[in-house]
């Protein structure tokens, strides 16, 4: 199984090249994205990120998991890209 941690994604915005503008924590197989979070809520800007780096990378699935719950199970939001 092919997983790599804090891989660096470019950004690119018109003319501008960054080799490392964005480093996601966790991506396996190529395939899903895993972020992790210990924030007291998920929010919006959680979810834009990782909609960021599945368009970056290709991938169709990402995982959001927020480690400050009681229960894991009420800290894990699954995100699909469905471009």
């Amino acid at each position: 199984m092919l997983v790599e941690k804090q891989k660096a994604l470019p950004l690119i915005y018109e003319e501008v090249k960054l080799d490392i503008g964005y480093r996601v924590y966790l991506i396996i197989e190529n395939k899903v994205i895993i972020e992790i979070k210990s924030v007291e809520a998920l929010n919006d800007v959680h979810i834009a990120q990782i909609l960021t780096y599945l368009k970056l990378s290709d991938c169709k699935l990402g995982m959001l998991i927020n480690f400050n719950v009681t229960l894991i199970k009420n800290g894990i939001k699954r995100i699909a890209n469905n471009l």
